[in-house]
């Protein structure tokens, strides 16, 4: 082998089991020999035989090593399959971010429990392993311990990693409070202003932040004698600058009172996660938050993040369009009211079951069986709005369900440019998706679904809405390129496999 292959191979094997959450010195346990060796396969120092590679991708149950490269994942579906029996919801994705950015926070231990193993979650613990941040999977890989040093190391941190996700953002809210002057990365060449970065800079200006950005690059500078004298008005009922603003309210001595807030189920999660590192937060829930905060944070937490709706409406809309019976535990249904609501209106037959705790004592679950249904297309558009309101994530799922729907529903996605244009990859699958501008389209039911091979769309939720449609058609898909999908949904196809899917995950060699 080339050193450049080598080196490549040692990468894969690096990553995949750090996304086990093994030391080397467990995976050479694993092996049969010495952690200096692992260590030599991992910089690709160290000639490596088929055999062995084969036996590192069994110790870490991983395909990427097992194959030895690195191409882009592609998912085959035979559809046509009807869904049965029941699946549990995982804990949310954006709490999980949220909660990981809010460990910088705390001088003590974070136990977070049943964390989602995304690859969301992953670049994130990449950028905070990067700057003295241990983090290790414990409980058979359920759960994760996060020690933080007592000094950051920012100048080492994983710009790669970090400007693969937008979430690094929320970095911004702990690390004024550590720092005088720091930079980040920002993902995906966003430029200072738009109107996913600007209500950030504007709600911590309050406590001191000034942000210049320059080749691609965050620098941040903080003015200790600026603190917050009157209540914070968001620009922006957004989740991530409410949660951004509440984690620099947390260490802000004082009183801290937010107004626009978003009250979100990832929201509302942080907030319980910051009264265990006993930060006050009152108004949960609503959109005026009151933060009591305090200036040093040392404590050794225990926390559980709740499920997940917008997994939850993939679920749902998984069988609605299989025409499956399902019973889908672990639902939070104060994040799902709207959705049911107007589903009823269109026809659907579903069962709920009586309301119990979510792990972390404070959100609402219920289990929800959905039946095959009959469904007609709602008088009202279908659009988002803000918590309470039709949950903005599951607007895409929407189409899926429209188009086997008898009628025309309009499905107006206000918030995202451009996310409805590729609600018209549906078409190649059979649907009749008409786009009448970047925000709105047209959707005329019922469909004949049928197969079809194309690329997933880049963005997560329209993505997860074409797989979908690839179950509910005859014959036999390939969705092509699958990352996106992975970024938010942790072993997705197989999960699907459990209750009657038939998805195979495949390379190309």
């Amino acid at each position: 082998m080339t050193d450049a292959y080598l080196a490549r191979i040692g990468k894969l094997i690096r990553d995949a089991r750090q996304h086990r959450g093994w030391t080397q010195s467990q995976l050479a346990d694993a092996l049969g020999t010495s952690q200096s060796a692992v260590n030599r396969i991992e910089r690709g120092n160290q000639n490596i035989s088929l055999d062995m590679i084969a036996r590192i991708g069994e110790a870490l149950d991983s395909e990427i090593v097992s194959l030895g490269y690195a191409g882009p994942m592609h998912l085959r579906v035979v559809g046509g399959r009807r869904l049965s029996g029941a699946i549990d919801v995982k804990t949310s994705k954006n709490a999980c971010v949220a909660l990981l950015c809010a460990t910088l926070l705390n001088a003590g231990r974070t136990t977070l429990r049943r964390v989602a193993r995304i690859e969301e979650v992953y670049r994130i613990l990449e950028v905070l392993g990067s700057i003295g941040v241990k983090a290790r999977w414990i409980n058979d890989g359920n759960d994760l311990e996060i020690v933080p040093p007592a000094e950051l190391d920012l100048a080492a941190m994983d710009t790669e990693a970090a400007r693969r996700t937008r979430s690094v953002i929320m970095f911004l809210g702990p690390l004024l409070h550590r720092m005088d002057h720091f930079k980040i990365p920002y993902a995906g060449g966003c430029d200072l202003g738009t109107r996913t970065v600007q209500p950030h800079m504007t709600a911590l200006r309050h406590f001191g932040l000034e942000i210049t950005a320059t080749d691609g690059t965050y620098h941040a500078q903080v003015d200790r004698s600026v603190a917050p004298t009157r209540a914070i008005v968001l620009t922006e009922r957004g989740d991530t600058v409410t949660e951004n603003a509440l984690l620099a309210a947390a260490r802000h001595e004082g009183v801290t009172v937010i107004r626009n807030a978003s009250s979100n189920y990832m929201v509302q999660d942080l907030c319980f996660f910051l009264e265990e590192l006993g930060v006050r937060v009152e108004g949960i829930g609503t959109t005026t938050l009151t933060v009591h905060g305090v200036a040093t944070i040392d404590r050794d937490v225990d926390y559980a993040p709740s499920e997940d709706p917008v997994e939850a409406m993939s679920l749902l809309a998984a069988a609605v369009v299989t025409e499956s019976e399902l019973t889908i535990r672990r639902v939070p249904i104060e994040f799902l009211e709207i959705e049911l609501a107007v589903l009823e209106e269109m026809g659907l037959d579903h069962e709920r079951s009586p309301e119990y705790p979510a792990d972390n004592g404070r959100t609402r679950l219920l289990d929800l069986t959905v039946r095959p249904s009959k469904l007609r297309a709602p008088i009202d558009k279908i659009h988002p709005m803000p918590f309470p309101g039709l949950n903005i994530d599951n607007v895409p799922f929407f189409a899926a369900i429209a188009a086997t729907a008898q009628g025309q529903s309009l499905i107006h996605d206000w918030v995202y440019d451009n996310r409805a244009i590729y609600l018209t990859d549906l078409n190649r699958l059979g649907a009749d998706v008409k786009l009448l501008d970047p925000h709105r389209v047209l959707v005329e039911g019922p469909t004949r679904w049928r197969s079809a091979e194309m690329m997933c769309p880049p963005a997560l939720r329209p993505a997860v809405v074409v797989l979908l449609a690839m179950m509910a058609a005859e014959g036999t898909s390939v969705l092509r390129n699958v990352y996106v999908i992975n970024r938010g949904y942790e072993d997705l196809a197989e999960r699907l496999n459990s209750i009657g899917a038939q998805i195979e995950i495949f390379r190309d060699i």
